[in-house]
């Protein structure tokens, strides 16, 4: 975003990823850690967007799964599709009485229309691909983006929507965009049941 580098801790990329690593090795091994990139990483900006290279890759442990955006993953019969959901910046836009505080909404207009970037030429770049990787084909159990850093969780017609927040306080240009972001703050889900719980950090 405009001005991000005055407000870096760490100002080179790869080396951002190398603390990123840092931190994420130390979550204990039991936990198997999913990354798919979004529109701050170091990939195309359009989408769908490819897993993180392998230079990047490499500097995390070998039981960390790189993905692309969007993907469908499954875990324990729980089919979960991970949308970084730069789409939502579209569709609050245009959708009334959308809004950055309420995303698990936005996410279930996105479960409505069956497609995760339901609109072309807006805000989301989207490549010219052989076929549309944003149709969702196959109903999830759970549905779980993040772009927007604020919490959000609801249910629609068996599907478990989830919008992580971030582990970042609002930034300069956030206050400049009214965006109120929601940081340190987890979301659980109990696969046998979907139920949800959130876990404050701080």
């Amino acid at each position: 975003y405009p001005g991000q580098e005055s407000e870096l801790e760490i100002p080179d990329v790869y080396d951002q990823y190398r603390s990123a690593a840092e931190y994420l090795g130390r979550v204990p091994k039991n936990i198997r850690i999913i990354i798919a990139p979004g529109n701050h990483d170091a990939v195309r900006l359009a989408e769908p967007q490819p897993a993180l290279p392998e230079k990047i890759r490499s500097m995390f442990s070998d039981d960390v799964i790189f993905t692309g955006n969007p993907a469908l993953v499954e875990i324990r019969g729980v089919r979960i599709l991970i949308y970084h959901g730069r789409s939502m910046d579209d569709l609050i836009a245009t959708i009334p009485k959308m809004s950055y505080q309420r995303p698990e909404l936005v996410m279930i207009e996105m479960l409505k229309r069956r497609h995760l970037a339901p609109m072309y030429g807006g805000r989301v770049s989207i490549a010219p691909e052989n076929s549309d990787h944003f149709v969702i084909d196959r109903v999830p159990h759970i549905l779980h983006c993040g772009h927007v850093h604020t919490i959000g969780i609801d249910h629609y017609k068996g599907v478990t929507v989830v919008n992580s927040g971030t582990w970042q306080s609002q930034t300069d240009f956030q206050k400049r965009m009214n965006l109120d972001p929601v940081p340190a703050h987890a979301t659980i889900v109990d696969l046998a049941t979907l139920g949800t719980k959130m876990v404050k950090f701080a």
